[in-house]
């Protein structure tokens, strides 16, 4: 089973892509910028912009019949590392009793000039 997992509550694609597939019981999310899905612009500021990735990527989860505790493994990719602090109080509140594996690190840039995104995988 590969179904294609689409929600009006996370952002659009802005390219040849989608939200996410549901490979069986698995979930790959494509990455999340903290754009805030009704506006079609970024949040202000590395924080507002976690925090809203990281609802981008709820919304989905949700779509697919899934949740945070559903998630094994996120990327975070940071436009500057600097900040891996910052977004770190910001991942907590979301994964307050099921942490998963995670890969942190900062790349050259991001789309439409985004400070952080994240993507994951669930597993059912």
């Amino acid at each position: 089973m590969n179904k294609t997992i689409a929600t009006a509550s996370a952002p659009a694609a802005i390219g040849p892509y989608c939200q996410a597939k549901l490979c069986g019981n698995t979930l790959y999310t494509s990455g999340q910028l903290g754009l805030i899905p009704s506006e079609g612009k970024l949040a202000d500021g590395v924080e507002a912009q976690a925090e809203q990735a990281l609802k981008n990527l709820g919304a989905i989860l949700k779509e697919a019949g899934m949740d945070y505790n559903d998630v094994v493994k996120t990327t975070v990719f940071l436009a500057d590392i600097k900040d891996f602090a910052a977004i770190n109080a910001v991942y907590a509140k979301f994964f307050p009793d099921s942490v998963p594996a995670r890969s942190c690190f900062q790349v050259a840039a991001l789309p439409m000039g985004g400070l952080i995104e994240i993507e994951c995988v669930a597993v059912k």
